[in-house]
């Protein structure tokens, strides 16, 4: 797991410059806040902010994510000032909370805006609870929002914007639908029910603290589509934090809110978060864990049953994740990933037939788009499969099953490179015998694709007979062939069945 965090992949340095630059750009928003003359909660606040956009914003585009930054105050500061208005009432406070949940989790069917829109909105409510905000403290909380974004953006859009030197990474789009059908739907529904459940048992276990359970249930369903990865999450979600526990009580409690080496830690454990966000979840939940107890022990209240309460609090709020996801419009692992790989292998579709129109002379083809949007599917179809694959997984047929079809499909988008860099030569001619093998690619597809009878579809996808292959793109093509006839095996048959060869 360790491996897994720090020494997986990092593909251009972006997860390293993306940490760095949070760490400068949230280091410099609270140093403005402090020379604003803000107080410690007014600082923490605008630091919360200056995270949340620059870890939640994620548009496809520079203009993009500036555009969503700038909307993030029209989210947040009317939910901060209900909070902090509803504070000495209960009841009203509790409706509101679990109101602005399901509506953030209900935004994300606007994709990656209404996602940080949503985040943002929520964690509002959540630091005026953090904090205990009163309604007479709301102009300094508002300055120091504002204050915060504009250094953030600057940081990110002036100081230190890589992206714009990056190519464009396709999003995929959930697939569209209506009512309860639609994903976002059911879980807005789903959040609701767990907060629900979360905020009944978190203030059973504490009337002051209650808040961690609802945050730990909300955070649970972030970047989650089946109830297979929502129960993962919650599980890595408790894990993480119990893992950050013993930080708490070692090196942070000793420091008794020592001002210097707190701002070390906190900025070690933001680095932490941007850092091992894309890769271990229950790293960046370490990394939260360490943060939110820094903050603790410069307020001055961090104890050991503090930390032992944020642990119980975080328990019963990924247990109410958990049981909202398997009792409450439950989205099964098994429809989601379909849905997922079904559209990855639409794109293998329209990518071969760029490709052959490219290689028949066409100037206006071009598959490396399509090679790239088949790279994002295949990211989100290993997001799906990610509960399968688990090494705690009990479903060995299931997992021998998921890890087939990811390597398959990983063939499936190398030849496809290749075939794509082989169309760009200028000076790569039409050949009779690429049409031919394009048509059984996409024959291929289409069998894979269709709603048939198993057995049909099965036989539809067969290997292609062997032939000499000399040509760089023929070889392509009949690589890609075979990966999509074994295809046929994993994506045809019970998922409780074990594999054939």
């Amino acid at each position: 797991m360790l491996k897994r965090a720090f020494v997986a992949q990092d593909p251009g340095r972006l997860r390293l410059r993306h940490a760095t630059r949070a760490v400068l750009g949230i280091g410099l928003a609270v140093l403005a806040c402090g020379l604003a003359g803000h107080s410690l909660v007014g600082a923490v606040t605008g630091g919360l902010a200056a995270l949340l956009a620059l870890f939640t914003v994620t548009d496809p585009t520079v203009r993009g994510q500036a555009v969503t930054t700038a909307l993030l105050p029209l989210a947040g500061l009317p939910v901060l000032a209900l909070a902090a208005v509803l504070h000495d009432l209960p009841v009203a406070r509790d409706l509101a909370f679990l109101a602005v949940m399901g509506a953030g989790v209900y935004a994300r069917r606007w994709g990656p805006r209404g996602h940080a829109l949503g985040v943002f909105a929520f964690m509002a409510f959540f630091v005026t609870q953090f904090l205990h905000t009163l309604p007479e403290q709301l102009p300094e909380l508002y300055s120091a929002v504002l204050l915060s974004l504009l250094v953030a953006s600057c940081v990110r859009f002036g100081l230190w914007c890589y992206e714009r030197r990056l190519p464009l990474t396709p999003v995929p789009a959930p697939a569209a639908a209506r009512g309860l059908a639609r994903a976002t739907t059911r879980q807005a529904v789903q959040a609701t029910a767990g907060g629900a459940l979360a905020l009944l048992a978190g203030q059973f276990l504490s009337g002051e603290r209650w808040y961690w359970a609802v945050g730990a249930t909300w955070w649970v369903f972030v970047n989650t589509t089946s109830r297979g990865e929502t129960l993962v999450r919650g599980f890595r979600r408790v894990l993480g934090t119990l893992a950050g526990i013993p930080v708490g009580l070692l090196v942070i409690a000793p420091l008794h809110g020592a001002a210097l080496p707190s701002a070390v830690l906190v900025a070690l454990g933001v680095f932490g978060i941007f850092y091992t966000a894309a890769v271990s979840y229950t790293w960046m939940m370490f990394s939260v864990t360490v943060v939110a107890g820094t903050l603790y022990g410069l307020l001055g209240v961090l104890d050991p049953a503090l930390l032992a309460l944020r642990l119980a609090e975080t328990g019963v709020g990924a247990l109410g994740a958990m049981v909202a996801v398997l009792l409450v419009l439950p989205v099964t692992t098994h429809a989601t990933t379909d849905a997922w790989i079904q559209r990855a292998l639409r794109c293998v579709h329209a990518c071969t037939a760029e490709a052959a129109a490219r290689l028949a002379g066409s100037a206006t083809a071009d598959p490396a788009p399509r090679v790239a949007e088949l790279e994002a599917l295949l990211g989100r179809v290993r997001v799906s499969l990610g509960p399968l694959v688990h090494p705690l997984s009990p479903f060995r047929a299931r997992k021998a099953r998921a890890g087939q079809v990811l390597a398959l499909l990983d063939l499936c988008v190398r030849e496809l490179r290749g075939l794509a860099s082989v169309a760009a030569d200028p000076e790569a001619s039409h050949d009779a015998r690429l049409a031919a093998a394009c048509w059984r690619v996409e024959a291929s597809v289409e069998a894979l694709t269709t709603r048939v009878r198993r057995h049909r579809a099965a036989s539809a996808a067969t290997a292609p007979p062997p032939v000499h292959i000399a040509e760089p793109a023929l070889a392509h093509l009949h690589s890609l062939e075979r990966a999509l006839a074994e295809l046929a095996a994993p994506l045809h048959s019970s998922p409780r069945a074990p594999i054939v060869a």
